[in-house]
């Protein structure tokens, strides 16, 4: 079935396109894009959408998704999470390494993007470990990662703390221009640390994890990379610091690119109050000038990409002391409207905000996504950006409901999904004649 999509608002950053269009999918791609447009083919075999309110965007690219499995199924899925990831608006995924066992090999990868082909409602791109077992000490074989599918390598939930490593890590990432991501993180600056070191921490009576314990790691990651000429990809940066780092190793012509998730330019520290475990994450969140300065670092370029860290922990994991919870929240399905905030708030305008969610990340993995030319993958949502809503956790797709943002009033949702022409999500709003 082909579809036709009239009068949708289209924004294709990518292309720099901003307009209401019609735009018509058939065989899976876009076919064209202009007004009044009508399909050539019978009108049985075209479905026809209004998108009169809506706006049309290339689906979203998270660069950064905890999937669990294999080996921590009873957390998520491959399935449930990219029903989360598809409900987003998310159409490519990039599933972090820290499976058990660890995807350091070709047969883990395999395994993935086997499951992900039956099982998976979205796109999903594995990323491989750096070290094997993720143990930081021996680097995984990189050639074979990248030649059974991965499209970076990342000891993501742990850094690489071995300076010696991590270099050879990026001379051989550079032989496949590969990205090289890195948790960065001193595990000696914030050892027994869970949540921002700072008054609140003192006042909770909670160990603190110093802002430096990242930006040391920032800064020795930059270094390296300047060193070798590889490219380097900073993970979930949540500092002052770190933008600032960033900010001025680009300035010397280091390749370099970063990520902030929506609770590090959405929350403080302060939502830690009441020892809600749901707030508690890694890196953790930070004091308001720190968030400021990710807004800024978000405003001005230097932090390319929104990812979301999606990390689901089941209930019971999370109703424990609040030292004792893992680290993580889910993210995948309330990223949309926290991201139209910063445009609310008049820190980005729509079309840089939809351009950190689709073509900025595709372009950090080189991926063929986050676009909307013709001749491109019909990856793309709907978006009712007038539509109001209260984030249930019950209601999430995600198999862990460990949210901060349980019960905060949204602006903004995903009407619909489609991957390759196909539709793998809808609200009952969509029309369709």
């Amino acid at each position: 079935m082909n579809l036709l999509i009239r009068n949708g608002r289209l924004i294709d950053p990518a292309h720099r396109r901003d307009e209401v269009t019609d735009l018509l999918i058939e065989n899976g791609k876009v076919s064209r894009i202009g007004k009044s447009l009508k399909s050539d083919r019978p009108k049985s075999e075209t479905q026809i959408l209004d998108g009169t309110d809506k706006w049309v965007v290339p689906g979203f690219v998270d660069l950064h998704v905890h999937l669990r499995e294999p080996g921590f199924e009873y957390k998520e899925t491959i399935k449930s999470g990219t029903e989360a990831a598809a409900a987003g608006g998310f159409t490519s995924v990039c599933c972090m390494p820290n499976t058990n066992p660890v995807n350091d090999n070709q047969a883990v990868t395999r395994m993935i993007r086997e499951k992900a082909r039956q099982e998976g409602r979205v796109r999903v791109y594995p990323i491989g470990a750096i070290t094997k077992g993720s143990r930081g000490e021996e680097l995984s074989e990189i050639g074979d990662l990248v030649e059974a599918g991965c499209v970076a390598i990342t000891d993501d939930g742990k850094p690489v703390m071995n300076s010696e490593v991590m270099r050879r890590a990026m001379e051989y990432a550079l032989a496949f221009d590969l990205p090289v991501i890195d948790h960065c993180e001193d595990e000696h600056l914030m050892e027994g640390g869970v949540m921002n070191e700072g008054v609140v921490s003192m006042e909770l009576g909670l160990r603190g994890i110093p802002a430096a314990a990242e930006e040391v790691m920032v800064a020795r990651n930059l270094i390296l990379a300047e060193l070798t000429g590889s490219r380097l990809h900073l993970a979930h940066i949540s500092t002052a610091g770190s933008v600032r780092l960033v900010r001025e190793a680009k300035g010397r012509g280091v390749r370099v690119t970063a990520e902030t998730c929506p609770h590090y330019f959405s929350l403080t520290e302060e939502a830690v109050r009441g020892y809600d475990t749901h707030a508690k994450m890694n890196p953790p969140l930070r004091s308001s000038q720190d968030r400021d300065a990710i807004k800024q670092g978000l405003k001005d370029g230097t932090i390319e990409v929104i990812a979301t860290d999606h990390a689901p922990h089941a209930e019971d994991e999370k109703n424990r002391e609040f030292d004792r919870a893992p680290f993580g929240i889910v993210g995948l399905e309330t990223a949309l409207p926290l991201t139209l905030m910063l445009v609310e708030e008049g820190v980005l305008p729509v079309e840089e905000a939809v351009a950190k969610l689709t073509v900025h990340p595709a372009r950090v993995m080189r991926l063929n996504a986050g676009h909307l030319g013709v001749g491109a993958e019909a990856d793309l949502c709907l978006i009712d950006p007038e539509a109001t809503w209260t984030v249930d956790p019950r209601r999430l797709r995600s198999k862990s409901k460990n949210t901060p943002f349980a019960g905060w009033k949204m602006k903004g949702r995903v009407a619909m999904t489609l991957v390759a022409g196909r539709v793998v999500y809808s609200t009952e709003e969509v029309r369709t004649t």
